[in-house]
């Protein structure tokens, strides 16, 4: 990102509350602090108000010309993407089918001089989202579809209980629906070594409530959540708008590709990036998924 590029990103950040150009600050140091703790109390923080109202506007409609684009599959899965036909014992959580209906604007279809896309690439917003989870340094992914991605709930639809690939998410809401679309999610409900499908099967079943938090995220709230362990969804959209927000995907590691049947799943296409020898998930763990 160059100095102009940067320069425009810091104009439409609330610098007040998140100087990310300042990491040697007082109030840089509060913020970092202060998600951390949410992060290592509940998996999740919301930075309230990141975007703040004056550039708004401009962030939803730059997304909103771009969510045509999205690639739509309406099919059945289950909590855990493995193939219907994968043998699983009865009474497994795997068992339970869902129906998928979001949909993904990929990276190569967001223009460069778009906020969400300027913002994936700025190296002080890097830093602080690294600071924050705690890492020394993070990458973006070498993929380039899944790296950056417009994330399309339409009205009727939704994104049903799933984990994450990678151990954690940062998402930015660009327009909210006009009901529904709430975000739920189950707080470290399992870990990188034990898969807990005990409590999975109850929430899956609506037996769980108890460990289900829910947010109601609004436009310009920032996310940072640790997806891989805590199961989570976004509710069924109402009303006529479709709810969007952007997937900043990141590892803490170099070179990370998603793997062919999973991006053919949510782009409906495949690069020969994808293909390559040694193409790798961000996978920290062996859990099912």
């Amino acid at each position: 990102m160059g100095a102009s590029e940067g320069a425009a990103v810091g104009q439409v950040i609330d610098t007040a509350r998140y100087p990310l150009a300042e990491p040697a600050s007082g109030a840089w140091n509060e913020a970092v602090s202060r998600i951390r703790r949410d992060l290592a109390a509940g998996g999740c923080s919301v930075l309230a108000g990141f975007i703040p109202p004056s550039a708004r506007d401009a962030l939803r409609q730059e997304c909103a010309r771009i969510a045509p684009l999205a690639y739509y599959d309406v099919e059945i899965v289950n909590v855990y993407n493995v193939a219907a036909d994968c043998a699983l014992p009865a009474g497994h959580p795997g068992r339970i089918a869902m129906e998928r209906g979001n949909a993904f604007v990929a990276r190569d279809q967001i223009p460069g001089d778009f906020l969400i896309h300027q913002l994936y690439t700025s190296k002080p917003f890097q830093h602080f989202i690294a600071s924050c989870f705690g890492l020394p340094a993070l990458y973006e992914l070498a993929d380039p579809l899944a790296g950056l991605c417009l994330n399309v709930v339409t009205p009727g639809r939704q994104h049903p209980w799933h984990f994450d690939t990678n151990e954690f998410t940062v998402s930015l809401l660009t327009q909210a629906p006009q009901a529904g679309g709430a975000f739920e999610y189950c707080p470290g409900i399992r870990s990188a070594q034990t898969e807990n499908f005990g409590d999975v099967r109850r929430v899956l079943t609506g037996r769980g409530e108890r460990l289900i938090r829910r947010l109601d995220l609004r436009p310009g709230d920032l996310q940072l959540f640790r997806g891989r362990y805590s199961l989570h969804r976004v509710q069924h959209v109402g009303g006529q708008a479709a709810r969007h927000s952007a997937i900043f995907a990141y590892s803490d590691r170099p070179g990370v590709v998603g793997s062919v049947a999973r991006t053919a799943q949510l782009f409906g296409r495949v690069l020969p990036e994808h293909l390559a020898d040694g193409a790798h998930a961000a996978r920290p763990d062996r859990l099912l998924d």
